[in-house]
């Protein structure tokens, strides 16, 4: 809204050039989401327990965790309204991309609320049909890379595939990158979705790998730092800067309501829309097996449960004493909070490790 109202009347008011910069818009993006999640936290948690939607805990899972039965879930929608306020504010609409991350929430954000209510309200554990929550997030995720696909920001790297540590594409996948780059934002959506089952442990790990795809929204999306790094320039990335700036604020705002003991849960409402936005992020700047390395704890998470119900199919038995993996460190004497703590350094060491891949040769 700044940037389309305020920037024209710069030849009148020389201040108001200031909106141009990518810098000034990302810093206030994050400021505003983050004050917006500080300011409406308690009003919506306290919307949240007047309309019941509290959370079911597992009869399996670990006995600590049956304290938290009627904390207040779908708290994502307090994340995605302040990222959503503050784009509106200080984002540009005329990037397509910031248009497809709006989509991705919107209709990750609204799939996930769906199941919120139907295992919240009508108490059915199942919630949405895993099948149609997956040809949902598929459909979407098919859109979102569609359309990358058909305007790219960089005809000439468009389907191109990179890998860290290496400063050229590997392989040119042409329309095959459609269906590779939907799996990205499918895989990363329920990978997230899977990581949160303790206080604090989803977002804080959200943060890091948003502060690292921020830092590579700006660097693929300015010629000149682009160029030098050797990695591949994607014009309409940098305002996408801004589009993570306010996912990072609305994240740290959440993280104070949502750290142990947690007084709200973001629900599905919030981990598949973060997840797509993560995923949808890493296709757009060409670092989809760069979101493998930064987002390794999502991909461990994920792992783990796949690897748990292949061999329990095979064998009958366990890998692990409960999966996802971080339950399995609770049911070996693990504090919840040294689980998260332990996993959010782990994220941190996996972010700088991504970071490091710039400009090895």
């Amino acid at each position: 809204m700044f940037y389309h109202f305020l920037l024209p009347l710069q030849d009148y008011i020389s201040f108001l050039r200031i909106f141009q910069y990518i810098t000034f818009r990302s810093a206030y993006a994050a400021l505003t989401s983050l004050v917006i999640v500080l300011l409406m936290g308690n009003i919506v948690i306290r919307w949240l327990q007047h309309l019941k939607f509290s959370e079911e805990i597992r009869e399996l899972g670990p006995s600590s965790h049956k304290s938290k039965a009627g904390t207040p879930t779908m708290g994502g929608v307090l994340i995605l309204g302040a990222v959503l306020v503050s784009i509106l504010l200080w984002g540009n609409f005329s990037n397509h991309y910031v248009l497809i991350l709006i989509g991705i929430t919107v209709v990750l954000g609204l799939l996930g609320f769906v199941d919120d209510y139907i295992k919240s309200i009508l108490k059915k554990k199942e919630g949405v049909s895993p099948r149609v929550k997956l040809f949902l997030q598929v459909c979407a995720s098919v859109a979102a890379a569609a359309i990358v696909y058909a305007w790219p920001s960089n005809p000439s790297e468009a389907t191109t595939l990179y890998i860290p540590f290496v400063n050229q594409a590997i392989i040119d996948l042409q329309w095959v990158w459609i269906v590779f780059a939907s799996i990205v934002i499918v895989g990363s959506s329920n990978a997230v979705n899977l990581t949160d089952g303790l206080d604090g442990l989803a977002i804080g790990t959200v943060t890091s790998v948003a502060v690292v795809l921020g830092i590579m929204t700006y660097l693929t999306g300015h010629s000149r730092i682009s160029d030098y790094l050797l990695i591949p320039y994607i014009p309409a990335a940098a305002e996408l800067t801004v589009f993570m700036a306010a996912l990072i604020g609305a994240s740290l705002g959440f993280l104070w309501f949502n750290s142990n003991p947690a007084t709200v849960f973001m629900g599905d409402t919030g981990s598949l829309a973060l997840g797509g936005i993560v995923g949808a992020v890493a296709i757009m700047i060409k670092k989809e097996i760069f979101l493998v390395i930064v987002g390794g704890i999502f991909v461990v998470e994920a792992l783990s449960v796949i690897i748990q119900v292949f061999y329990f199919k095979l064998t009958g038995k366990r890998v692990f004493k409960m999966a996802p993996i971080h339950h399995h460190f609770e049911l070996s004497g693990w504090p919840e909070q040294k689980v998260v703590v332990r996993m959010w350094i782990i994220g941190i060491i996996l972010a700088i490790m991504g970071l490091s891949s710039l400009k090895i040769l």
